[in-house]
């Protein structure tokens, strides 16, 4: 039987935002609030989308500095400055060991607005069998960003969740997505995925994935669980029906996250 976990990165596997480790430092962007607001207005004044500017406002600073900063090396060399949450590195191998004693085919997927050579460059970046996340397209020599290959935002992750489904392994088969495939016949049906994700920007695909008869699963930082803003955030995930469960970002073993999904395996064996 194949299963599906997939993840958000930004938040869900690592703390913050993946380009705020090495790479803005590296750029000169010191404010990292103040970048985010540059990144909110460009796209108001454009009428735009906020990751299309985002990734828009990183080239141009990069651009004027004469920087080679986001080539793929680069990238993936910051991203192994990207701080993973507690348990992370050894949850992979884990929860495969615990899914092939239950005779259970387990993949793992990553659908993130991050940028995607810095996730692969992070200690886990080896562990998924596809990741979906924002790229650029670059000159013929590698060096110079030309223009966004792929952005993805809350909205479009939903795609994503279609192409794992359809067994689609690639982002550019638009005819694929669309071909009508028997539910019966797909590669992994939604009834078998457990999506995690921490916020705004993963409530689509944690509500398409509920909706298809799947489980959200909304994480959060434990150091954050304090704040205000994190509980109002909580209290909406579950308000709204958003997610099924909600647990810290804590992925050792014997933790409330890792006996959830350990749960959750069981369940999906059950049902078959």
């Amino acid at each position: 039987m194949k299963c599906a976990l997939i993840y958000d990165f930004d938040g869900t596997l690592a703390e913050g935002d993946c380009a705020q480790h090495g790479l803005m430092p590296a750029l000169g962007i010191d404010d990292i609030a103040s970048f985010w607001q540059s990144v909110k207005k460009r796209a108001q004044d454009d009428d735009g989308d906020e990751i299309l500017s985002y990734l828009g406002l990183l080239a141009e600073k990069a651009n004027e500095l004469g920087s080679q900063e986001l080539t793929v090396a680069n990238l993936i060399k910051h991203g192994k400055s990207i701080p993973l949450f507690p348990g992370v590195e050894g949850w992979f191998e884990r929860i495969n060991d615990y899914a092939q004693e239950h005779d259970l085919q387990l993949h793992h997927y990553i659908i993130s607005s991050g940028l995607d050579a810095m996730i692969r460059g992070t200690a886990i970046g080896s562990k998924f069998r596809d990741i979906y996340a924002c790229k650029y397209h670059y000159s013929t020599d590698g060096k110079i960003v030309t223009w966004p290959a792929q952005a993805i935002n809350y909205t479009t992750k939903t795609q994503f969740l279609f192409r794992i489904n359809k067994g689609i392994r690639n982002s550019w088969d638009n005819a694929a997505i669309n071909r009508f495939i028997e539910p019966e016949d797909r590669e992994i049906p939604f009834q078998k995925m457990i999506y995690f994700g921490d916020g705004d920007t993963d409530i689509p695909a944690m509500k398409m994935v509920r909706y298809q008869g799947g489980v959200s699963l909304a994480v959060f930082d434990n150091k954050k669980w304090n704040s205000k803003a994190t509980q109002e955030k909580v209290e909406k995930l579950i308000a709204e029906e958003r997610a099924n469960y909600v647990v810290p970002a804590l992925y050792d073993e014997g933790s409330q996250l890792d006996v959830t999904v350990k749960g959750l395996l069981q369940l999906f064996k059950r049902k078959g």
